[in-house]
């Protein structure tokens, strides 16, 4: 599987959605599955990981949420659960990306703390 995610870090890096299609026509098609491959490839840029995930189409959100949902911030304050969140991602330009992003970290933020 690592070769899969390298040869989809590569296209993802040029234009996500070719990278996110290339995962899917493999056979990596779960929401929870694309969100690892966000968490676990080294290779890729933060830049188009906050933008891809800020996209406002139902699989953009569900990988979102199982991005989120992926990380533990039990126990953590908010300043260093933040640090975390926004060290596997680089923040969108669009304010409503960063409204859906941020809505989502504080809600699994509050339900773990």
């Amino acid at each position: 599987q690592k070769a899969l995610f390298d040869a989809a870090a590569k296209k993802f890096n040029v234009s996500p959605n070719k990278g996110v299609d290339h995962l899917i026509s493999s056979g990596v098609s779960s929401a929870k599955d694309m969100a690892r491959f966000l968490l676990t490839t080294e290779s890729l840029k933060k830049d188009k990981i906050g933008d891809w995930l800020g996209d406002k189409n139902d699989f953009n959100l569900a990988v979102l949420q199982q991005f989120i949902e992926a990380l533990d911030f039990k126990g953590m304050d908010f300043d260093q659960s933040l640090r975390l969140f926004l060290g596997k991602l680089r923040l969108p330009g669009e304010a409503q990306k960063i409204d859906r992003m941020m809505e989502r970290f504080a809600n699994r933020y509050c339900a773990q703390n």
